[in-house]
This record gives C-alpha cells, structure tokens and sequence, in this order.
C-alpha cells in the first residue's frame, strides 16, 4: 500500500482529482500555499495498492501542464507588488508528488 502526496497548481486541481476518482481511486484534497511564487496550490493524498502507481502519475501527466506566467519579480516586492515593478516570465504548473509507504490502512 502506498500514499501519493501530490501537489499541483490551483488551476489543476479540480480536472486530475476528477480524473483520478474516475479511475476509482479516493482524493483528499487540501489547500496549500507555497513554493517560489507563494500562490495557492492544493495538495492530493491518494491512497493506492502499489501496482497502480503509474496509473497515477500517467494521469498527472496528462492533466498537470506546465505553462508560463508573467509574474514580478522581487524587486517589486519591496514596492508593495505594483504593477509598475519589472515583470519576469516563470514556469508555473505540472505537479510535484511523493510516494510513500503504508504500514496500516483501515476504513471505520
């Protein structure tokens, strides 16, 4: 039995935790912030049998794109984010996952 920590943007989230129950496997989703941008991400724990771990990440390939943002820098951070700060162009999205042992897993 494994636990798949997965975090994924935002913009993501509600297309691969459907994707995923479609498939028959059980989503928890929570908010999270963080990372180099600060901005809402949301976490995936998806308990699964081991044999069928590449089916999740063949789904988080296939619904978690990376694209590119305009986003400030931190040169304007110091001026409050207005938007007269230097813009930068960063990657955003795709997704980040751990995959963990299970000792014991129950439902009551």
């Amino acid at each position: 039995m494994k636990l798949v920590l997965t975090i994924v943007n935002n913009d993501d989230s509600a297309i691969v935790s459907s994707a995923l129950t479609k498939e028959g496997f059980f989503v928890t989703k929570l908010s999270t912030t963080g990372g180099f941008l600060m901005v809402g991400n949301t976490t995936l724990l998806i308990g699964t049998e081991d044999d069928r771990i590449g089916e999740i990440k063949s789904i988080l390939s296939k619904h978690c794109a990376t694209r590119k943002k305009i986003s400030p820098t931190s040169d304007s951070l110091g001026r409050g984010l207005l938007n007269e700060g230097i813009a930068e162009e960063v990657v955003v999205g795709g997704a980040t996952f751990f995959i963990l042992n299970v000792e014991d897993f129950g439902k009551i």
